[in-house]
């Protein structure tokens, strides 16, 4: 397989994912392609030795894994590789319109840490899953993407505000309401939503409630004079997501090999769908009833939690601790902390070190500054929740939880290398 059509399937996947239902849908058909069968929660299962299979929970989160064929899983246990499909962004409010001075504007909420000033000035539309009446009455949900630009968050000009480059606090409530464009009187958005699930194929008869948020529409690139980074929204996580479905669709069927990628991680990760939700114990409790045969099982397993870091900034550089700066395209890096916002401990990080090594591929170590504080990922929850050994690990970049981030091409290439090489591992 070659390293730019990897790098071509990547930027496809997040310019046809502006948000996580869309991802998972996505990601589904990559799997049904590759011949997984998606299970239902509801359903009771036949799973077969070499089965491989998938689940979906609330379009946002999924599972995936291949069963062992030649061991069982008591004393093979999974190797698994964990990501989030949610991206820091602006959702819409449930009654957003908006009518000032002849424009129609939508409210929208933060959602996560978003890095707000980047929003401003961009062409920006509108995705998402929306639930609605057809015209028997029954409830449906449908994906939709307006696709092409719809709104911009125009900046004020200079002029009115002298001080903008000195540092000016961003209203979130106020500054950002996008612009759609102008109206006699205001406008009814659900009506909007109805006419654009119709034009993509559905008949309704009233739209209940939704979940969009904007997006920007410029889409991913390959930038550098060698193409050696990679710009785009949503990398941080989708980046993973992708970099494990790789692994998980190249890889030989010789153990237990399971990717979970959920929801919300950006808020926190508690909800039915994210990692502190019950979605992945609920998993392992069906594929293995046994509460001993399942502790096995779990002790035998362990967990890469992927999810992008720090790489030192050359502007910014007495943000990092010296000894700990990430550089773009130097390799995947392990996250360690001592407060344990990350789940990395000497054992799992030496594991990783000796497949990145089997793989000739370097590797990197981010701590955040002792007088800073530090993220975290979905690595110490799942840790807690399961009890299997976890190690953090991440793509270095730039301009985490902006609107348009950046990352290395060739960190990508080698980091699913290293994923592939640990799902073909014989032992964690």
């Amino acid at each position: 397989m070659g390293e730019q059509e990897q790098l071509n399937r990547l930027v496809a996947f997040l310019h046809k994912s502006p948000t996580p239902f869309h991802a998972v849908s996505n990601m589904k058909s990559r799997l049904e392609e590759a011949g997984y069968q998606q299970l239902s929660e509801k359903a009771s299962w036949q799973l077969q030795p070499g089965g491989q299979y998938f689940i979906i929970r609330n379009d946002a989160s999924l599972v995936a894994w291949k069963m062992p064929k030649a061991k069982d899983l008591i004393t093979s246990g999974f190797r698994m590789i964990g990501a989030h499909t949610d991206s820091p962004c602006l959702k819409v409010k449930p009654n957003p319109e908006l009518h000032k001075h002849g424009y129609f504007q939508l409210g929208v909420e933060v959602y996560g840490g978003v890095l707000l000033g980047p929003w401003f000035d961009r062409d920006l539309s509108l995705a998402g899953r929306v639930s609605f009446q057809d015209e028997e009455g029954q409830l449906r949900q449908a994906l939709i993407d307006f696709e092409k630009p719809i709104a911009v968050i125009p900046s004020l000009a200079i002029h009115l505000d002298r001080e903008a480059n000195s540092g000016r606090a961003i209203n979130a409530q106020t500054f950002l309401p996008p612009i759609l464009g102008q109206a006699g009187e205001k406008p009814d958005f659900r009506a909007l939503l109805k006419q654009q699930i119709e034009r993509e194929g559905a008949h309704v008869s009233q739209v209940l409630d939704y979940e969009l948020s904007f997006y920007d529409t410029q889409p991913p690139g390959l930038v550098g004079l060698n193409d050696e980074f990679l710009t785009s929204a949503r990398l941080d996580n989708l980046l993973s997501c992708f970099m494990g479905l790789e692994a998980l669709l190249s890889s030989d069927l010789v153990e237990g090999q399971l990717l979970i990628c959920t929801d919300h991680e950006e808020v926190g990760s508690m909800s039915a769908s994210g990692a502190q939700g019950p979605l992945l114990d609920h998993l392992i409790e069906r594929l293995l009833p046994d509460a001993e045969n399942r502790a096995r099982a779990l002790a035998a397993s362990m967990m890469i939690s992927a999810d992008n870091a720090h790489g030192i900034h050359p502007n910014f550089s007495d943000k990092h601790d010296a000894n700990h700066g990430p550089l773009i395209n130097q390799g995947p890096v392990i996250k360690l902390n001592a407060n344990q916002r990350y789940a990395t401990t000497d054992i799992t990080s030496s594991m990783f070190r000796i497949l990145a090594e089997q793989e000739n591929v370097p590797v990197q170590e981010f701590v955040v500054r002792s007088d800073m504080a530090c993220g975290s990922t979905i690595g110490p929850i799942t840790s807690a929740e399961i009890g299997v050994k976890t190690l953090d690990i991440g793509v270095p970049q730039f301009a985490m939880h902006s609107i348009r981030e950046m990352a290395g091409s060739q960190d990508v290439i080698n980091t699913i290398k290293v994923l592939s090489r640990f799902y073909r591992a014989e032992q964690v």
